[in-house]
């Protein structure tokens, strides 16, 4: 799965959303049916794992975790404990909750971001601050290529 590009879009008056069709169209194909929705771990945005990568994420985690370590478990108590399992309904819609619209700065106005594997969704305003400029960009790729 290869989630690419960013496309604006809104939410309704009940936190509702429109997976874009592009990446419905990818969930479909790899035969994923859920989502699995956390708020990111560094920004303020929401991300949307399909239920194998979220699997594969957790389980890399645990890995690294002993179940011994009194602080590794609550890190992976954390992380694991904080998403909603998610199910598009017929028409392609989720809903997006309270807590996490409030959690990521999320209004009416959003952008999902492709990531790859994931999806991320910034509000709008949100979404702006995150981009470097293109200097800024430029040289952090000719930085880390060049490695």
């Amino acid at each position: 799965m290869r989630f690419i590009g960013n496309i604006e879009a809104k939410t309704d008056a009940k936190g509702r959303a429109f997976l874009p069709a592009v990446f419905r169209k990818i969930l479909q194909a790899a035969g994923e049916e859920r989502l699995v929705m956390r708020k990111d771990i560094h920004q303020s945005c929401l991300v949307l794992y399909p239920e194998s990568v979220w699997n594969s994420q957790m389980d890399a985690l645990r890995e690294r975790l002993n179940r011994w370590n009194k602080e590794h478990q609550r890190v992976f108590r954390q992380f694991v404990s904080e998403v909603e399992m998610l199910t598009l309904d017929g028409n392609g819609r989720f809903l997006i909750s309270k807590r996490y619209q409030k959690l990521a700065d999320i209004e009416q106005d959003i952008k999902f971001v492709g990531m790859g594997d994931t999806i991320e969704i910034w509000g709008l305003r949100q979404s702006q601050e995150s981009q470097m400029d293109a200097e800024e960009f430029s040289n952090a790729i000719e930085e880390l290529m060049a490695e």
